[in-house]
């Protein structure tokens, strides 16, 4: 069983947001994911976000923290500082997460693990939900291949790896370690050495995804590659997770990538969004680099008239009214979320025979 809810979703929590959604009102996120930095120190070959081109963008430590503060007044409750690029290549990425935190607001973070050393890992544990890590093979030379790096990379984020876990343990802080394994056609054979060398670690988990176009991406997955020939290894792995380390595959994911989506219109927008390092917002990372759905900045005005806007109000009845789903990549983060909201609003016979 996935704890942790990788493979499912959190809305069910959230109750009274829900209720002021189906009674109409506007709601803000709960969730945000923000883009720290545009440019990265890889250039992995299944990266979704190649077409940005990998800008030096930068958003503002003061006009971040501005927006933060704002943000927790309005009841967002988690931030995740992902995005474009790598995060941790932002000047003021630790104080930003440390300040998010004091702010009222649950911070996570992801990362490809290469610069997240002694230091960092010491100043932020203490302050995150969750840190993931995206490695992406069990080998150097694949890794290198993969990440498009130098083989010394891996080694680097093993060992980066295995010194939070040390640090996490000894000062007793709460946050989850994770790492994220993107299966492809050029790495599936190395799932099983890198569960072996991570139950060793003492990370909390090792989630195996599968790889989902995102429309703008110039990468693509070999279209010979089918993960229904691959479900022999979740078995496989199962005798890896021990103790407090457990190995999530995400079938249920794999799967619902050849089914037709079960709703007609992405309903969980209102709960979340994407900020770039640019500083602008968007509905969600489908429609980053398209200006026609930026629903403002939060360099140029406050992040109140941005949700509350004319602009934002009239994009999403334009993505309600005429975006077409099929457009959208086959399995998103919201896709659990709207599955749910669907069934709210378009409730199945006999409901009441509980």
């Amino acid at each position: 069983m996935d704890k942790f809810g990788i493979d499912s979703h959190k809305l069910i929590y959230h109750v009274s947001r829900i209720h002021q959604w189906l009674k109409g009102e506007t709601i803000y996120p709960i969730y945000i994911e923000i883009g720290l930095y545009g440019g990265c120190n890889h250039r992995c070959i299944f990266c979704a976000f190649d077409f940005l081109r990998y800008k030096p963008d930068i958003l503002d430590e003061d006009c971040l923290k501005k927006f933060v503060l704002e943000a927790a007044k309005n009841g967002v409750k988690a931030i995740l500082y992902s995005g474009e690029g790598e995060p941790l290549l932002h000047k003021d990425a630790i104080d930003i997460i440390v300040f998010t935190k004091k702010a009222g607001i649950d911070v996570a973070l992801v990362t490809n693990g290469v610069v997240f050393d002694k230091d960092k890992a010491k100043r932020t544990l203490g302050y995150l939900t969750w840190l993931k890590v995206s490695l992406n093979a069990g080998l150097e030379k694949s890794y290198a291949l993969i990440h498009k790096t130098k083989k010394e990379d891996f080694h680097i984020v093993i060992n980066n790896i295995k010194e939070a876990v040390k640090i996490r343990d000894k000062n007793k802080y709460s946050c989850t370690i994770g790492v994220q394994f993107l299966l492809i056609s050029q790495n599936y054979r190395e799932v099983i050495i890198l569960g072996r060398i991570l139950s060793d670690l003492g990370v909390d988990y090792l989630v195996i995804k599968p790889y989902c176009q995102h429309p703008s991406s110039n990468n693509r997955a070999d279209p010979k590659f089918k993960y229904k020939n691959l479900f022999y290894l979740e078995e496989e792995l199962e005798k890896y997770s021990k103790n407090n380390f457990q190995i999530i595959f995400r079938r249920h994911t794999m799967e619902k990538q050849k089914e037709r989506k079960p709703y007609e219109h992405c309903l969980g927008l209102p709960f979340a969004t994407h900020i770039t390092a640019k500083g602008d917002v968007y509905p969600c990372n489908l429609f980053l680099g398209k200006k026609e759905f930026v629903f403002g900045n939060i360099r140029k005005e406050s992040f109140k008239n941005i949700w509350e806007g004319r602009r934002r109000k009239k994009i999403m009845a334009a993505i309600y009214n005429k975006w077409d789903i099929i457009n959208c990549r086959k399995v998103c983060r919201l896709d659990e979320i709207n599955r749910y909201l669907w069934e709210l609003k378009n409730p199945s016979s006999h409901v009441n025979f509980i």
